[in-house]
């Protein structure tokens, strides 16, 4: 069988004995039914909880809109003009518009990024601009104790409006919805005192109620004051097959609800061996956000297995901090304990790609030197191929799972 990881902007081929292949766990083949233009025009003419978009904008004079930043896969550009046209039909004009992308802690973007992100008529028309946490103004603490200091650009507006695109998140139970908010346009200090609880047991991908990192994201959502969200769900071409939108969070409550319907993967065994990506650019441009697909799949190797990462990671780590610890990434006790101690935002990524190497083999293909990767704990792969045929001439036994996207899948009890 011939099977294709997304890797850059392009595909690995590989060509696997079916013999060998225990699953594909793949979006690929998903059909929404619609056309995208019809998805979202049909969200917005059926918001949940919420008064349409256009008769929410009458009587206000502003509106800010908060997107997702080039590490992410949704595709703004789709549906600002659609979010923009209600505004106007409400009578806010595109001067009063504000579009700011949620960086987080992650780079700021250059302008050919930003265009883009948005589409040539909204950065032409629309006042673009990036969060900036040195300019966070503090709004108030979740229960929780989480300070919420929020990019006071988004602050002062008659209307708040958080977009994303919904899939598992492996501590956060689900990305969209008010993510938007936290960790998008909050400081660092706010997403590190949030991000602290990913060590609580109850923090992983596709928990949403007891999670309770999802859960102070939802309270930042409420006290920050989204007034309307627009969530879509993908496939594994970035298409949007399924839309929400409306009052937060009851909208994203049916968010994910049609994404589990879609997505909620289970396997019967493990594989000796995983191969999986983060689904291609721009979501592998750093080891960062290609880390999501290890821990996606780390439940579905057997013990002493191997995982191979297909991910550019063409800029690196993508965070200070991240590659700082990654330097003692071998040592899963020293850190898993130094963690323990202070939660570090950055750290706690390498922990759990540490956790991993305990169990699994984890060999990378990418842009990173042999010698880098070999620092990291990883072992590089230069010809997934050749490796795939070696492995199977050893022992023709051996099966392989492919995860192109880097999907959650939950092993079955």
């Amino acid at each position: 069988m011939r099977v294709e990881i997304p890797f850059r902007k392009e595909k690995v081929e590989l060509n696997i004995p079916d013999k060998n292949i225990l699953d594909i766990i793949s979006g690929e083949n998903i059909s929404p039914g619609l056309d995208e233009d019809k998805i979202i025009k049909q969200a917005l003419k059926n918001p949940v909880k919420s008064r349409k978009l256009s008769e929410m904008a009458r009587g206000r004079k502003s509106a800010c809109i908060i997107v997702s930043d080039i590490t992410r896969p949704c595709p703004s550009y789709k549906f600002l003009p659609w979010l923009v046209e209600n505004l106007n039909k409400g009578g806010i004009e595109n001067r009063n518009i504000k579009v700011i992308f949620g960086v987080g802690i992650h780079r700021k973007h250059t302008e050919d990024e930003k265009k883009k992100l948005v589409g040539d008529y909204i950065y032409d028309s629309i006042e673009i601009i990036d969060s900036d946490e040195s300019k966070s103004k503090l709004i108030g603490r979740t229960s929780r104790g989480t300070p919420l200091e929020v990019f006071e650009g988004a602050l002062g507006r008659d209307l708040l409006i958080a977009t994303g695109s919904i899939e598992y998140h492996y501590f956060a139970g689900y990305s969209g919805g008010a993510k938007a908010i936290l960790p998008g346009i909050c400081a660092r200090n706010s997403i590190q005192f949030n991000h602290s609880m990913m060590l609580d047991e109850r923090a992983v991908a596709g928990n949403f109620f007891d999670n309770p990192v999802r859960q102070d994201i939802e309270e930042a959502g409420r006290l920050a004051g989204i007034d309307f969200i627009f969530n879509v769900i993908l496939d594994d071409n970035k298409n949007i097959i399924a839309a929400v939108a409306g009052k937060n969070n009851e909208a994203y409550l049916e968010g994910i609800k049609k994404y589990d319907s879609i997505y909620g993967r289970e396997v019967e065994k493990t594989a000796d061996i995983v191969i999986t990506s983060q689904g291609g650019y721009p979501k592998d441009i750093n080891l960062y956000q290609s880390q999501k697909a290890l821990e996606n799949v780390k439940g579905i190797v057997t013990g002493n297995g191997t995982v191979i990462l297909v991910a550019s990671c063409c800029e690196g780590f993508g965070e200070d901090i991240f590659e700082k610890w990654m330097a003692y990434c071998r040592n899963y006790d020293y850190i898993s304990r130094r963690l323990k101690r202070k939660f570090v935002l950055g750290g706690h990524k390498a922990v759990a790609i540490s956790r991993l190497l305990t169990r699994a083999d984890v060999l990378l293909y990418s842009d990173f030197s042999r010698e880098e990767t070999e620092k990291m704990g990883f072992k590089k792969v230069d010809d997934i191929q050749e490796y795939i045929d070696n492995r199977i001439s050893q022992n023709h036994r051996i099966k392989i799972t492919i995860v192109p996207t880097g999907r959650f899948v939950r092993l079955k009890k």
